[in-house]
Formats: structure tokens, sequence, C-alpha cells
């Protein structure tokens, strides 16, 4: 509940006492972590809940209304598909469906984008732009990327610290101005990427394939070599296989063939605690699900990565001294705005909780450094120091794995660039000589010779 203030929705003061009371009034909210059961289907995440489903469900007239709502404002989605099953864009799809098929006429988006490759997102703005112009829709939409603030906007509030800093209509907007407002200081938009004499092979993948959650051939006999102080970046659309690629190798998900090797040691089939113990260190796309515990502490959180190690281990009990110690050390170091080493992971910005996920992997100094959408919905503050913290692994001879949709930020930081398309890699470019329109011509799926 709010401390002071007033809501007013039509002219007319409202008391929101629950989120029950913004849905009768057409308050829609589309939150950046899903709210999704993982296990029901597309249909049954939508209707969840609503009083509209009744003791027995229509099923044939729900996925017509579904489908017609789809039709409207240009979705695609298959109503009887898992949510697991379903890539990151799908995923956002169902969440603004929830809210359109209980009337929502206003929608709000936190980051709706942050999970989408390029092709996506342009097709989720023009569907917000249908759902502007439509009567059932208005649209406030909090967003930290900037080229789609100033894309879609007509006017842009910054907030800072719970403060607003500016208002101002998008036409007088920059994208310079409006990052020095969020963060409070000039921003770097591009890391200059280092010059780095690259070492010996660290990591050594042939021919390497694994399914998807759906069963099918998502990885099919990728091959490659990082070497010390090298950045190889991937850059590809949701769901072409870098998601699976990055769990093979952080041994989250069988390989089906193939080879992995670590500084020449097979580890394909090793466990992730031993591929962590030879020195990788994996950066998850999933900082909530995946890379944290939401209800536990900073200094638990962190000792995920350390209880393996005999200097913070006495009698086969964590020593939660030391522990404290190097937790209150990493918030300093990376500047993480936490209270304190006790403070719980879901209490903190998205932002701040990838910093500590950062933190506790590079602290233990890793050979290979794999980063999976590692700036995914921060940001340009958080950008701008994730992307460093990258590049200064790079310099200190580690070999980073970098995958990302953001084709600029693979461009800018990688020493090799390797465009994804259907779990397969398109070519291996040399950094200098990638270029946006040909690397994008290939994660769409042409070859090298075609889109030159």
């Amino acid at each position: 509940q709010p401390d002071e203030g007033k809501i007013f929705i039509g002219g007319q003061e409202v008391k929101l006492r629950s989120p029950l009371d913004a849905i009768d009034l057409g308050i829609g909210m589309v939150h950046q972590n899903r709210k999704l059961v993982s296990a029901h289907t597309v249909l049954e995440n939508i209707i969840l809940g609503h009083p509209r489903a009744g003791a027995i469900l229509n099923v044939k007239e729900t996925s017509r209304e579904i489908e017609e709502l789809c039709a409207r404002y240009g979705f695609e989605i298959d109503l009887k598909a898992k949510v697991w099953q379903l890539s990151e864009g799908e995923k956002q799809v169902v969440e603004i469906l929830k809210a359109l098929y209980r009337g929502a006429k206003i929608l709000i988006l936190d980051e709706p984008t942050s999970a989408l490759a390029p092709p996506e997102t342009e097709k989720l703005l023009n569907s917000i732009q249908a759902m502007a112009a439509d009567d059932l829709a208005i649209v406030p939409f909090i967003t930290h990327k900037l080229p789609i603030v100033l894309a879609i906007s007509d006017r842009v509030t910054v907030l800072r610290r719970g403060k607003v800093t500016a208002r101002l209509e998008t036409r007088h907007a920059t994208e310079q101005g409006l990052a020095k407002e969020m963060v409070g200081r000039e921003v770097l938009f591009q890391i200059e990427r280092a010059q780095v004499e690259p070492g010996e092979p660290i990591l050594e993948v042939e021919n390497l394939s694994a399914l998807s959650n759906k069963g099918f051939l998502a990885l099919k006999g990728v091959s490659f070599t990082l070497r010390e102080g090298e950045i190889f970046g991937i850059a590809g659309v949701s769901g072409n296989g870098q998601q699976e690629l990055a769990e093979v190798l952080a041994g989250l998900r069988r390989a089906e063939g193939g080879r992995v090797l670590l500084d020449g040691v097979d580890i394909t089939y090793a466990s992730s605690l031993e591929r962590w113990q030879r020195g990788m260190g994996y950066i998850p796309s999933e900082r909530v699900d995946v890379g944290s515990i939401g209800d536990f502490s900073l200094i638990e959180n962190v000792a995920m990565n350390y209880y393996f190690d005999r200097d913070f281990v006495r009698y086969g009990v964590l020593d939660y001294g030391r522990l404290r110690r190097l937790t209150e050390d990493l918030i300093a170091e990376y500047d993480v705005a936490a209270p304190g080493p006790d403070t719980v992971a879901k209490n903190l910005s998205g932002g701040n909780l990838q910093k500590m996920i950062l933190a506790r992997v590079l602290s233990r100094k890793p050979r290979l450094v794999i980063a999976n959408l590692p700036t995914q919905g921060l940001d340009v503050g958080a950008i701008e120091f994730v992307r460093t913290q990258l590049m200064e692994a790079k310099k200190s001879g580690a070999g980073v794995l970098l995958i990302s949709e953001d084709l600029d930020e693979v461009l800018s930081l990688s020493d090799w660039v390797a465009p994804i398309y259907e779990g397969e890699f398109m070519d291996i470019i040399p950094g200098e000589q990638a270029d946006r329109e040909s690397v994008g011509a290939m994660m769409a799926g042409s070859r090298l010779e075609e889109a030159a």
C-alpha cells in the first residue's frame, strides 16, 4: 500500500487493496520475471484463476476467444503446448494474453523485451502499438532499453533510486541524455575491445549435439575452439540452440553426441561440480530461477560456488564467518546495492542480482567463463559494468564464451563471432571482420556467401 499519494483511473480516485482490485478495474500486469506454471499448457495458464473458466471449461469456445485476441494483435502461439516447451518470446506472449483475456484496459509491461531477440522485439512492439491504438489497451511501458523508449513512447519519465529525475516528451530525448539521468553520470555505450595475444586452447567443442525440452535435435554438430584471452561470441535469435549449448557445456543437459574438452580433458559427461573444480564459471540466463535462490541470503548464494572449497569449510561445515567477510568484500567490489550480506537475493533488483552472480563466479578466477545472456534486462549502467567485467576476465587470461541475443553486444566484445540458426553455426568470423548486416542475415539462416 502507498505511504502517500493518490491513484486516479478515468478521473476517479481509486483504492487498490489487492491485485484483485486492480484486475477488477481493468489493470493488467506483465512482470519481468514470468509468473507461469511450467507443467501446464498455454491455454491453462491463460485461464488459470479466471472466474470465467467456471467448474467446466468449454475448451473450444475459450480457445476461439484467445485465438481472436492473437489475430487482433498479431500473436502466434500454440495453445496446446506446455509452457516449459516455449521460448522466452513465447512465454512473454502468454503473459500478455493472460492480462488481455481478463479484459485489461491498462496494461503495465515491465521489461517486456528483456528476453527477446530483435525479430521478436519488433513483433512485440508492433503488437503493443496495435494495443495502444485499441480502446481496450493503454500501455505504460517500463524498460531499460533506450532505443525502444525512443522508438515507441510519446513521453518519458526517468526514475533513479525511487525518485523522478526527468519528465519529457520523447521527441526531445536522446539516448545519452536519458542514460545520464538514469545512472547519474555519463555512460559508455561501447566497451573498447581489449587486444590480447591468444594463448592455449581452453575449451574445445567437437561435433556437439543435444535435444531440446520438446525432444527434437536443437543443437546439431557444433564445433569450435576458445583460447586463453579470447571472447567467443554466439549471436542468435532465442530458441535456436544456444540455451541447449550453454546447458550442455555447464553439465546441466546431456549431450547426444560429440565431445567437450576443458584444458584437454574430456568433460562431456562430467558433473557440474567437476567442471567448476576444473575452472569453469557459469553465468546462467535465468538469474532468478537458476542463478540464485531467492529466499537465501547473499552469503548463502555466494556459498553455492564455495561449498567445495576447503578454505571455506571446517570439519565438513561451512565457515560462515569467512563467507560473510567474502560476501561483504564482493558487495563492495562489485558495487551491489544491498544493505548487507544477510539481504535475501529476491530483494535485489535485476541489475544488482546479476552483479552478485557475476561476483560469485568471477571471484574464483575461472579459466573459462560461460556468460549466457549476461546483460538481459539490465539498465545501461549495469550493462556497462557487466561488459567491463567480462573484458577484464579476458585480459586476465580467461576464455569467455559470450552467448547473447544483443547483436551489437556480440560485435563490440567478441574476437570471434558465430551466428547460430536452428542449432547450427552459420559461420565463425573474426570479430574485426564481422558486420551487423551480414551477421544479422546469418542469424536468420543465411550462409556467409549469401549474406555478403
